[in-house]
This record gives structure tokens, sequence and C-alpha cells, in this order.
């Protein structure tokens, strides 16, 4: 009796075992520094009341014929701020040409991270070139640039060293969106550069051009878990595939993965929702009338993560949603 225990237990572990853990991919998201992005993301939307933080944007610059990443643009009622987020820790210097030293290791490793504050710069001439040709002439001094560098183990020598432009942990870890008096204080300061005038007016276009900017393709996972880079394709069985034809780019802005139907412990269904593409809105590019598929759990989304050459294969049983740029 105990043997036939045991092996009914193994094969009740095998056949529950695919609906419960999460696939090998997902091991190294708690990492991700997609995930860093959007932690910074949500405190400034936090801090800032009212704004809009964009995440991942993919800005065409005419002069080296690509697309260049933007960690992050933060839009309020006075400014725009071009923020690149350095999720990096160790022991951290500042050199004579402004590059970040990095000390890390007990054999004291040192790296370069190159100037972070003179590319973060170059990203503002490259975004306004951008809005200008999509009919947004901001203001001068309208949009600014930082970089937040927001890893708990980013320890900064000699503090005072260090570039205004850069937000070191300890500097970002000192505002909470209760204390108004701080955010208006040194924060304020930190991104908005002083009195400004109201540019109420400048944000509404400036959010309406975001909004539809090119983006990195981006999945959710649960834990508030992200990856960001490009959606290839899918994999699994043959009618599933054929169920997903009409997941792709050109016709579907965003796929949410609703609830996982069971039909005893040899089949399982997810239930999908999606948005067609609506190209005639100024906002956000999904309509509002979902449409749903089913399809098998089993099925795979094949994704390439930003800055990785290795190909990623990742459970749809194991993703929240799925957005694709346009």
């Amino acid at each position: 009796m105990i043997w036939v225990a045991l092996i009914c237990g193994l094969v009740l572990y095998r056949l529950v075992k695919p609906f419960f853990n999460d696939d090998d991919s997902l091991m190294d998201l708690e990492t991700s520094n997609a995930n860093a992005l959007f932690s910074v993301a949500k405190r400034l939307e936090k801090l800032y009341r009212g704004s809009r933080v964009y995440v991942g944007l993919q800005i065409p610059d005419p002069d080296s014929a690509s697309r260049q990443n933007i960690d992050l643009v933060l839009v309020t009622d006075e400014e725009a701020v071009v923020i690149s987020v350095k999720n990096v820790s160790g022991f951290f210097s500042v050199d004579k040409d402004g590059n970040l030293v990095c000390t890390s290791g007990k054999h004291h490793k040192t790296e370069l991270i190159p100037n972070p504050v003179a590319e973060s710069k170059q990203l503002i001439s490259i975004l306004e070139e951008y809005l200008e040709q999509r009919g947004v002439a901001l203001p001068e001094e309208y949009l600014s640039f930082k970089v937040i560098c927001p890893n708990p183990n980013f320890c900064s020598i000699h503090p005072d060293s260090f570039p205004p432009e850069i937000i070191t942990r300890d500097q970002w870890t000192q505002f909470k969106p209760e204390q108004k008096k701080v955010s208006s204080g040194w924060f304020k300061g930190a991104f908005l550069g002083g009195n400004k005038k109201n540019q109420g007016s400048f944000s509404e276009k400036l959010n309406s051009v975001l909004s539809t900017a090119p983006v990195l393709d981006r999945l959710e996972f649960k834990g508030n878990k992200y990856v960001l880079g490009e959606f290839l394709e899918f994999k699994g069985k043959r009618d599933d595939i054929h169920a997903l034809r009409e997941i792709k780019r050109s016709k579907v802005s965003r796929l949410t993965i609703q609830k996982i139907s069971m039909f005893g412990f040899a089949h399982s269904t997810l239930q999908l929702l999606y948005a067609p593409r609506d190209y005639r809105s100024e906002g956000p590019s999904w309509s509002s009338q979902w449409k749903e598929l089913t399809v098998n759990s089993s099925t795979e989304v094949v994704f390439q993560p930003q800055n990785s050459t290795k190909v990623r294969k990742y459970k749809l049983s194991s993703i929240v949603s799925m957005s694709l740029s346009a």
C-alpha cells in the first residue's frame, strides 16, 4: 500500500507541477533591470501627483539611423525630465572625466561606467527633434535630464563630488509622497530646476505624443515583475498557434491573461483577452472592445529581452499581460 501511495503521489506531482511552478526563464526576473525601471516610475508618479511616466521609449535618431533607448520620461505640469536609471551595485566614485568608477568584491575589482551625465544629455536633443517632427515645439529649458541610481547596494564614495544630475541611492530614499515640503524643496529643485511658469498645455501635447511613441515590448509577470524587449512569436500546439494568429503588433496592442480553466489534471487552458489596435485614437492605441480566445496553458511566448543575446521562452500561464509597440 505504501508503494502504491508513493507511485500515485509521484504521478500526481508530475501532472500538477507544470501548472504551479514557474518556468526556468523566470529565475532571472528578480534582478531584471526592467523591474528597477518600473519601480522608479511608480515612485515618481506617487511623488508627483497627476504626473505620467513613460517607460522604455525607443526614439528614432536620424543621425545614427537607429532608435535610441530612453529609460524613463517624467511629464509634469511644469516640465518633462529624461531619466536614465543605473541599477548598479558597489562602491562608486566619479573620475575627472565624469565616469562612474565601481569597486566591488573582495578583490576590489574596478569597473568603469561611461559618463552617464553625458549620455543622458545627448538624449535631450534626440527627443526634442522627435517631438518637433510630431508638432510639439517645447519652450526653452522645458526638457531636462537626471540619472537615478536606485539599487540598495549602491554606495557613493565622496558623495559631494557627484554632479547634481546624478541622484544617488541615499538621496533617492529621502523623499516620501506625504512630505510635501521636501518634495517642493530639494526634490523639486533636483528635477524641476527652480521656479517655472505653468506649462500645462505643453504637458498635454507631450503626453499625447509620448503615449503613441515607439516603446519596447513588455511582459508583466506575477509579483510586479517585468521584462522589456521584443516579442518574436508564440510556440505551442498547432491549434493554439492558429488561434493566436491575430496576436501581432500590427493588429493588437495589449494581451491579458484572464484566468486558468482546469479540466482534471490532464488539460489546462488559458482565457486571453486582447484589444484590437485602434490607429484613429491619439492616446494609448487600443480600443475599449476586448476580444477573447482560449489556448493551452503550455503555450509559450518567445521573447528577446533588452540588452541580452539570449532568446527566452516564457509560458503564457506565468504572464499577467503583454504589451506590443506599434
